[in-house]
């Protein structure tokens, strides 16, 4: 599974339609609206980089009111869920 993390400037009066369009798209798991530089962040998921093409700028870009995007692609995941089960290997009673 590929990762990525798509920030996103849109129109700013039409945040709440942008997001919704995107998080329809296949591939799209979440899009959040945040503070910053950025108007959106779409975590996108897909089985092979080759797909990635088929969202990113096949999709998100397409959707009305997006001006542009920036994409960071996830190396490794970690969670506070993955770090307590790293620790606790060996410590089962």
């Amino acid at each position: 599974m590929i990762t990525s993390i798509v920030l996103i400037k849109t129109n700013v009066d039409q945040i709440p339609e942008i997001a919704e369009k995107i998080a329809a798209l296949d591939g799209v798991s979440e899009v959040y609206s945040v503070t910053g530089a950025h108007d959106l962040i779409a975590m996108v998921r897909v089985a092979a980089h080759d797909d990635l093409a088929d969202v990113i700028p096949g999709r998100i870009s397409k959707v009305p009111g997006v001006t542009s995007t920036e994409t960071h692609i996830a190396f490794r995941t970690y969670s506070q869920h993955d770090l307590e089960a790293a620790f606790a290997i060996g410590l089962e009673a």
